[in-house]
């Protein structure tokens, strides 16, 4: 196994800088770039690092050694703490490449380490991806709680139970003359049928831990003239839109990252919605009424002076705008004004409430990815084969397929063709 390293803290300059290695040579890299023997284990210790081959000063900083098992990869692993300064990087990074034994590590390196020497199943791997990419607290805590397990070990639960029924199964077809109980078959269909509902209702979530993983799309939608990029700009806090009194100014779909609730948010400016007036406008418009299908949910806008709610539909938020213009607000409706940032606080809560309310992270594990929905879906199609009875030998071949198609989501099983799609979405040094 080579030994690899890295900077694990992000490029540029920088307080600290931490550089990890990991592998049979980590402690000889130590050794070679300090002049001294490894620290205690897990031990912070003040070293000045060295060239080792001109035995020039590189740095003062901090050494840690983490022993095989116990460290993130499973490996012998090494941090060196330095300054983070581009100079001082660059040095020890050069230092590093130079020792026999040691190179470069890849995206992902790591974590993938730490997958195969058993420190993290598939799951808690995504789930550390995804703490790192969390932009807001709820994508936060529902990161956090995958990476701690709480996913994988629901789906391990499920898998244990599998592999119990499916024992049964086969006993009663490889020793149907020894000494086990009478039409074990038989007696599985209420487990099986339990364990299926158990994983339905799972299913039955409403997307809502991929949404929150992804982000809540919001659109805002109406005709021309209603101010629905003065909106935008009053509800992002900045100019991200050009407003204007002409019609059809917005000819494509403008977006903002907002963090509502907790929840991140691409709230998305559409054209106004009209007969448009050239090839140009009618792309704005087939663009706007495409991402309004999608979203999640929408702002419907009108106007006193333009426009009406016409274009609404069940769960859209109706907003008046200008209302600073005067004119009565309809029921159901949310005044408001672009123009002078009134009502905006009303409009912000009722974003909050329903964008809080559907997607905050939940406190029992989600599913938050395709690939464990479908894995979860193949499960529950051979587990409702496995159910309907009959020979005993198609009824174990169902047990085992969907024991597998919950041990591909774990990393259990068939894993391969996963590992490179998985791990080459991490960033170098992780």
């Amino acid at each position: 196994m080579e030994t690899i390293y890295a900077l694990s803290s992000a490029s540029g300059r920088a307080g600290v800088a931490v550089l990890r290695v990991s592998g049979p040579r980590a402690a000889a890299a130590l050794e070679a770039l300090t002049g001294q023997g490894v620290p205690r284990p897990r031990m912070a210790a003040l070293r000045r690092f060295i060239d080792p081959e001109t035995k020039a000063p590189l740095d003062r900083g901090l050494a840690i050694f983490f022993p095989a098992p116990a460290s993130f990869t499973g490996e012998d692993v090494v941090e060196l703490h330095l300054h983070g300064g581009r100079a001082v990087v660059g040095a020890a990074l050069d230092a590093l490449a130079r020792l026999p034994g040691l190179r470069a590590a890849d995206p992902g390196a790591f974590t993938r380490r730490a997958f195969e020497n058993g420190k993290l199943d598939l799951t808690e791997v995504e789930g550390l991806a995804d703490l790192i990419d969390a932009e807001t607290q709820a994508q936060r805590a529902q990161a956090l709680r995958q990476m701690e397990g709480a996913l994988g070990q629901l789906y391990e639960g499920w898998r244990a139970r599998l592999v119990r029924l499916l024992a049964y199964a086969e006993a009663e077809i490889d020793f149907p003359d020894e000494e086990v109980p009478g039409d074990l078959i038989a007696k599985l269909g209420p487990e099986i049928g339990q364990l299926r509902s158990e994983i339905a209702a799972h299913l039955d979530d409403g997307r809502r831990g991929e949404i929150l993983r992804g982000g809540v799309e919001v659109a805002i939608v109406g005709p021309p003239n209603v101010g629905k990029s003065s909106l935008l700009n009053r509800l992002a806090g900045r100019e991200a839109a050009i407003v204007s009194d002409e019609a059809g100014t917005t000819r494509d779909v403008l977006e903002v990252r907002l963090d509502i609730g907790g929840v991140p948010v691409t709230l998305a400016d559409t054209a106004g919605l009209r007969e448009a007036a050239g090839a140009i406008e009618r792309e704005g418009v087939r663009r706007a009424l495409a991402r309004a299908e999608r979203a999640d949910l929408r702002l419907v806008i009108a106007a006193p002076d333009a426009g009406d709610f016409a274009l609404a539909r069940d769960g859209d938020i109706r907003v008046l705008n200008k209302i600073d213009l005067g004119g009565n607000v309809p029921a159901g409706a949310i005044g408001v004004s672009a123009m002078t940032g009134a009502g905006l606080d009303a409009l912000e809560a009722a974003l909050t409430a329903r964008v809080g309310s559907a997607y905050e992270a939940s406190e029992h594990p989600v599913i938050t990815r395709a690939r464990h929905r479908e894995g979860l879906a193949e499960c529950a199609a051979a587990l409702a084969r496995a159910g309907e009875g009959g020979d005993a030998d198609l009824i174990a071949e169902d047990l085992r397929l969907a024991a597998r198609a919950l041990g591909r989501i774990t990393g259990r099983v068939d894993v391969e063709e996963l590992l490179d799609v998985i791990f080459r979405d991490f960033c170098i040094g992780k």
